[in-house]
């Protein structure tokens, strides 16, 4: 299987959830911390990948649900220079396998990629 690194806002219960199930799938996760991340543009812009802006951002983020930051307007300098600054903003899950790099947790996507197990339907 897989050796996941996982970027997760401590505490997230979404978070839980998804590394529960990347667990259960077979994959070793190593888990850091989204939020005190020394991240550069650099760093952070691969996992946007070719996703439009506004898909970077964590919408339940409170400057996004206040309307303080509309994702919509801004271009990838000014999200990447944003989400720097404040890194709730940015989407999350961040993963990393390998040098693939994705930004939240779209289970068809993470099951193409690298495999998830499904429980029976009844």
């Amino acid at each position: 299987m897989a050796k996941v690194i996982f970027y997760e806002k401590p505490g997230c219960g979404g978070n839980a959830r998804q590394k529960a199930l990347l667990l259960s799938s077979g994959h070793e996760l190593e888990v850091r911390d989204l939020l005190t991340e020394p991240w550069t543009p650099e760093r952070l812009r691969p996992f946007f990948g070719n996703r439009p802006v506004a898909g970077w951002f964590n919408a339940s983020a409170p400057a996004i649900k206040s309307g303080e930051i509309d994702p919509e307007t801004l271009t990838p300098q000014q999200a990447i220079a944003l989400m720097l600054a404040q890194p709730i903003l940015i989407r999350r899950p961040l993963m990393q396998v390998a040098e693939r790099r994705e930004a939240g947790f779209d289970a068809e996507l993470v099951d193409a990629w690298i495999g998830l197990e499904r429980p029976p339907r009844l």
